[in-house]
């Protein structure tokens, strides 16, 4: 039981991991110190992507599942709990850019934003 339970605690991180890569260059924009976390955190959520990798956290939760006595799952995070949700058709690599592009707009959105209000300020 605990280690199903640290495993369900490894996927809740994981997606709080997964909303802060995308969104969390918003949060630049109220405290101004989290841009130091969220650039190197926002660029390996991309990398993995672009590279088709597995984030560490999967062969973890994965290993936790099977010491609960649970079958693990093939494959990544990202294709396992996130795009039956989105796109129920699968992961491919090609998505796979598109995800990382996606990461990559938004996060230069809310940068953007966040360097035109500082220079209008000045």
């Amino acid at each position: 039981m605990l280690y199903r339970f640290a495993a369900d605690v490894v996927v809740a991180l994981h997606f709080a991991f997964i909303a802060f890569v995308v969104a969390g260059g918003f949060l630049v924009w109220r405290w101004r110190r989290v841009a130091w976390v969220h650039i190197p955190v926002a660029a390996w959520g991309a990398l993995i992507e672009f590279t088709g990798w597995i984030c560490p956290l999967t062969p973890l939760e994965n290993e936790l599942r099977r010491r609960a006595g649970e079958a693990g799952y093939a494959g990544g995070f990202v294709e396992h709990y996130v795009i039956p949700i989105i796109y129920p058709a699968g992961l491919t690599p090609g998505l796979q850019v598109v995800l990382g592009v996606g990461v990559l707009v938004v996060n230069a959105v809310a940068y953007g934003v966040l360097v035109t209000r500082r220079r209008r300020g000045r």
